[in-house]
Formats: C-alpha cells, structure tokens, sequence
C-alpha cells in the first residue's frame, strides 16, 4: 500500500514541477535575469508601433488642385482690385479739391479779349456789348450771358465762346449777311427809306445816305454789300420795319422766295425786284429784260420756261408773262 502511495505522490509531483516549469517559461525575464511577473515600475523595452489613423489618409484630385489656385488667385485679384479702386477714388477726391480751388482763384483772370469774324460791325463795340465783367477767369466766365447779350445786335447770327489759356477769351461772330435792300415809303409815302434785311427775313438796319453824318459811324463794308445785292421796290406804304424783327409783309417776303427758289444762273441775273403786290411782282434782270413773275408758286417751271425764252430770243425778248406758267406770254423788240 505504501509503495502505490509513493509512486503517485512521485507521479503528482513531477506534473506539478512541469506545470510550474511551463508557467515560469511563458513569463518574460526581468532585467536581473530572474522569471516572474514584472512589477509594475520596472520598464520594458520600447517597441516601434507605427499608428495610422484612417483619416489623416485622404484622397486629392487634379480638380481640387485647380479649384485652389483659382481661388487663391480670385482672392489675391479681389485684393488688388480693391487697392486699386481706393487709390482711384482718392485721386478723383484729390483732382475735385484740387479742381475747386482753381476754380475759386483768380489764376487764368482775363486780361485780353479777341473778336474775330466781324466785317460789318466794329470790335470795340461787340467787346463793350459782350460786357465781361473785370477780374472774370476764364474758368468762371459766362458763355450764355455774354451769348444772349450779343444776340440783341441783329447783325449777329451765332457766337462762339473760346478759351485761350492762360489769359485770352476770344469771341468768334457769325454775320448776318444783307440779301436785299427795301424801298421802304415813310412820311406818309413822302420819303423812301432803305432798309437792309437779311436772307432770314430779319431787318438789319436803316442805311442812311453815305454823305451823311451817320454814315461816318458805319463800317464801309455796308454800303458796298447793299450796292450789289437785290434791290426790292414798289412797296406799299404802310410797311414798318423794326430793327431785329422779322419781315412780316407779305410783298417783301413773296419777291424774296422767288429769288432763293432759283437754282439756275437765272438767280444772279436779278437785279431787281417790282413788290407791289404778290400777283403783280415783277422782276428786272441785268440785261434790261422784264419778267412778270407773280406769287412764288411754280417756281422751278417759271424759271424753266423763262431760261427757255432768254435762250432761243437772245438779244431780241424784252418781256417774258409766266404768271400763269401753264400760258406763257412774251415780247421780242
């Protein structure tokens, strides 16, 4: 009985001592050398874990890229477009101030005035008429002022305003150029009055007799226009021109239509005008030929009919009636 006994204590101890060998073999040394588990200050040998955290993984497209580099370059755009346009803003602030103080100072003061493109006027009186106003620059004159001042002389058709810097205003004139002269009855048909009137209809002004004292005060080139252009006669009494106005009588008016509808050579060859009234005008040409021309109707065929005559009669016809252009009439000497 005793030796079973031993030989299974002998057997339970040697599968104890395995077991005990097999869980020190399993446990990792400590530094001394010994098997056992390791207390919890001692230190074990790092090890080299690399830890890859899914999403610091990322994937990039071309696209991406792109769409970056243009908004960066809007971005960087934008800024550039803003400083520029607060730089262009304060020059325009810095050229307004600057622009008033000009204005307000007496630099470019007026110190001389030119009138050109007088012939029948004098320079001095349309300066004195302009009226500009001592110590006026030329950045504060008054166009308009001085253009309406300058329309109430009735030989002044339009006026222009020019700047010449730094100190000269030059006024250029239009004219208003004489296109007859009227045979105007005054006094009760007692005097005869003659009257320049421009191809506007507007009278220009009573031409006095060239020996008179007033004519002293006209400029010459007056009397030589008035010498050469049409000369309206016959007119009833009654008419009363007024300087500056427009003609309003029907006599005058009718005999200047008839003269600017010409288109031929015919036009140059009157020479006068017989308004004694609209359906008797009749006009006298420079070779001593009489037409009885009547209103200012028809007149492309009058004149037609009349060019017509004056060639096929030439040096012969004293007379032409195309009154009624329809029937015309003549005379041959």
């Amino acid at each position: 009985m005793a030796s079973n006994y031993n030989q299974k204590s002998s057997s339970s101890g040697s599968r104890e001592v395995s077991s005990a060998r097999y869980r020190q073999s399993t446990r990792s040394p400590n530094r001394s050398g010994t098997s056992g588990p390791l207390p919890s200050q001692s230190f074990s040998r790092p090890q080299r874990v690399t830890s890859v955290k899914s999403s610091s993984i990322r994937s990039v497209r071309i696209g991406d890229l792109d769409n970056a580099v243009r908004a960066k370059k809007i971005r960087s755009s934008y800024r550039s477009y803003v400083i520029r346009f607060l730089m262009l803003c304060a020059l325009v602030v810095a050229v307004f101030v600057a622009g008033i103080v000009v204005y307000n100072s007496s630099l470019f003061t007026i110190e001389r005035i030119n009138v050109t493109g007088v012939e029948h006027l004098s320079t001095v009186a349309m300066t004195d008429l302009a009226a500009v106003p001592v110590g006026t620059t030329l950045l504060r004159v008054d166009d308009t002022g001085i253009k309406n001042r300058l329309a109430r002389e009735p030989w002044v058709a339009e006026v222009a305003i020019k700047r010449v810097f730094p100190h000269t205003l030059e006024i250029v004139i239009t004219e208003r150029s004489i296109a007859a002269v009227v045979d105007v009855p005054v006094d009760a048909g007692q005097r005869i009055e003659t009257w320049a009137i421009a191809a506007d209809r507007i009278w220009l002004m009573a031409i006095p007799d060239p020996d008179s004292e007033e004519a002293a005060l006209i400029r010459p080139k007056v009397f030589e226009d008035a010498a050469k252009v049409l000369k309206i006669t016959g007119v009833p009494y009654g008419i009363s021109p007024v300087v500056g106005d427009s003609c309003t009588d029907e006599n005058v008016n009718n005999a200047l239509a008839i003269v600017d509808g010409f288109t031929t050579a015919l036009k140059d060859m009157v020479v006068t005008v017989t308004a004694t009234g609209t359906e008797t005008t009749t006009l006298i040409l420079d070779n001593g030929v009489e037409i009885a021309f009547g209103t200012a109707k028809d007149i492309r065929d009058k004149e037609r009919v009349c060019l017509e005559l004056l060639e096929k009669y030439e040096n012969s016809i004293t007379y032409i009636n195309v009154r009624v252009v329809e029937k015309p009439t003549w005379r041959v000497a």
